[in-house]
């Protein structure tokens, strides 16, 4: 029997306190209030911060003579290494790149040559793109030294394969330089400047 009440005791589980005596189930417990939520104002002392409206300007680069004679020879070095290994398109567009350092320098002879080296090659790796864009270019300088009829043939070359492209962005410019040949065929033609000699007072070429 004591085995049986044992068994039975061992069983259930509970939980007895030290205070037994003076638990009271109908006896009501104290609720307290709860804690108010306290409102964070932090954030609001600190001060407000302005964005300034300061007007960025563009920065205007002035370009040496110096610093123009070494990316002469820098792009010259380039364009021979791309002919010496025969990466004849890299070298158009390195071509394309000296003549339109010379144009901003009215250099306009050394410009036209390097765009006919450009356009050849540029017209046999089948580069429709950069032929269209040596084209325009090389009429831009013609235009500069007064050969307008030159200028014009080589737009509406041009324009033509720009057409059979359906390159539209093409056409416009195309378009825009022969209104400018049209507009400046009365003015004076500019003083071609060489390698050797300085130009004053020059036309600028439109590009």
């Amino acid at each position: 029997m004591r085995f049986i009440l044992l068994v039975i005791l061992c069983s259930l589980s509970l939980s007895v306190s030290a205070q037994w005596y003076k638990y009271n189930p109908f006896r009501k417990h104290e609720r307290f209030p709860q804690l108010a939520v306290l409102n964070d104002n932090s954030i609001k002392k600190l001060p407000v911060s302005q964005i300034s409206k300061t007007r960025i300007t563009n920065a205007t680069i002035v370009r040496t003579p110096y610093a123009l004679l070494l990316m002469e020879e820098s792009v010259i070095k380039t364009a021979q290494h791309n002919m010496r290994f025969r990466v004849y398109n890299s070298a158009s567009y390195n071509f394309s790149d000296l003549a339109q350092m010379y144009v901003k320098q009215n250099r306009l002879s050394e410009a036209k040559w390097f765009l006919l080296q450009s356009l050849q090659i540029s017209r046999q790796q089948n580069d429709k793109r950069h032929t269209i864009t040596n084209l325009i270019n090389l009429a831009a300088v013609k235009t500069g030294y007064g050969d307008f009829p030159q200028a014009k043939q080589d737009l509406i070359e041009a324009r033509a394969i720009a057409n059979s492209l359906g390159l539209t962005m093409d056409v416009a410019a195309v378009d825009r330089q022969m209104r400018y040949l049209e507009e400046n065929k009365t003015k004076l033609k500019t003083e071609v400047r060489y390698a050797e000699t300085t130009d004053t007072d020059a036309q600028p070429v439109i590009k």
